[in-house]
């Protein structure tokens, strides 16, 4: 099968072995970047950032950055999701904050960057709405006073919401978006366990996404038993809103496929019970029928283990027809996989609002040398700019790369 083809038929679990396979980065050297289709160039848009995770583009153009990283992977974070607790130790480890870059001449090279936001904790999602700029930190909702045009927070802010902090390997972050009408704020929360190995309790508003008010009010949670949603965004000329999750580790090469899809108001799509719709997990058999029953089955697999976590629908028309209203789909890469997966960004051709088509690769060359695990960079966010380009998070690299039509 390609490298971008989920299996037709899902194997058993265990069918091949669990492995390990971290990813060895390396970084990019002697003017080396990643590639793009014939048409389109690629440039570095900023570097000698500390972990760009995920990118926002104010209405006026401006563009966010938030720098942020794990903390421990597999020990104090499943620590910190049984507790509820953040991790003290995350002021050494992780930037925590918020660069903001702006383009004064539309070049496609910002004159400007400002720290615009500092002291957060693990920060990932922006939103600006209703002259409010809102952050999501790992444990919460935070909202900031904020005029157009603003280079530097003054403001100390306020949290409006808390959010059960941490979680297992990376699912630290959460991802906020605003509904259509701008009456509602969408929030992405990862499990705080691989499959609920820790027990259903310390899940309590995790492996899902959540709708509040935009003062923090009225807070429910909108879908469930989704794995790790991250990237969220809206179908172009539709009102669905979709996300890409990541799904389970330990169960072999190809289990449990990423996923891309649509997200239906209080449905359920199987974490930790199932996957896949009605494929029971090996440590849940039986325990949950009714559950398991009700699952939704997603609406696009990808491949397993490549850590989905960009999306972005290219509404523009800069771009070739091919590609508007599809979806870019950040891929972070595998550490649970043989052979290595992910780290590109795809592309998912869409039409009447669904996936028209296979996903194919859009921004390659991040893997270095296969054969060694050793990769340039990693991409996470990615989105698009006032001028139509695709600017991508490379958060291994310290990177926001630019995609722009020659």
């Amino acid at each position: 099968m390609s490298n971008n083809t989920p299996p037709d038929s899902l194997p058993e679990p265990g069918a091949t072995k669990s492995v390990t396979n971290f990813s060895n980065v390396i970084g990019w050297k002697n003017g080396a970047k990643p590639t793009a289709p014939p048409g389109f160039v690629v440039t570095k848009f900023a570097d000698g950032l500390k972990n760009p995770r995920w990118i926002y583009v104010a209405p006026n153009g401006d563009i966010f950055v938030s720098e942020s990283h794990a903390i421990k992977r597999f020990t104090q974070e499943v620590i910190n999701a049984v507790s509820g607790k953040a991790n003290s130790e995350n002021n050494n480890i992780t930037a925590n904050r918020i660069t903001m870059f702006r383009d004064t001449n539309n070049d496609g090279v910002p004159d400007e960057k400002h720290v615009f936001l500092e002291n957060l904790n693990q920060p990932m999602g922006m939103l600006i709405l209703n002259d409010f700029f809102y952050v999501a930190n790992t444990d919460g909702l935070m909202q900031y006073p904020y005029k157009t045009g603003m280079t530097e927070m003054t403001s100390a802010g306020k949290k409006i919401l808390e959010l059960p902090a941490g979680g297992y390997n990376n699912h630290w972050a959460r991802n906020i978006i605003r509904n259509e009408a701008g009456t509602k704020i969408f929030i992405s929360v990862g499990s705080g366990t691989n499959a609920g190995e820790h027990g259903i309790e310390v899940e309590k508003n995790r492996a899902g996404i959540l709708e509040v008010n935009p003062d923090g009010s009225g807070m429910r949670v909108y879908a469930s038993g989704l794995r790790n949603p991250v990237g969220m965004d809206w179908a172009p000329d539709t009102h669905t809103l979709w996300t890409v999750v990541n799904e389970r580790d330990q169960l072999g090469d190809e289990l449990v496929p990423d996923y891309f899809t649509s997200v239906k108001d209080g449905a359920f799509y199987g974490w930790p019970y199932s996957y896949f719709g009605q494929h029971e997990d090996p440590g849940f058999k039986g325990k949950a029928p009714e559950l398991v029953k009700s699952a939704v089955v997603p609406d696009f697999a990808l491949i397993a283990h490549t850590a989905s976590l960009g999306l972005v629908f290219y509404r523009d028309t800069v771009f070739p027809e091919k590609y508007r209203n599809g979806a870019f789909i950040g891929q972070h890469g595998s550490w649970n996989r043989t052979f290595l997966s992910g780290y590109k960004v795809i592309y998912v051709p869409f039409r009447d609002g669904k996936p028209a088509g296979k996903a194919e690769d859009f921004l390659t060359g991040f893997i270095a040398d296969e054969g060694k695990s050793e990769v340039h960079g990693r991409p996470v966010g990615v989105t698009v700019a006032k001028d139509g380009a695709l600017l991508v998070a490379d958060d291994a690299s310290n990177t926001i790369w630019r995609v722009s039509v020659k």
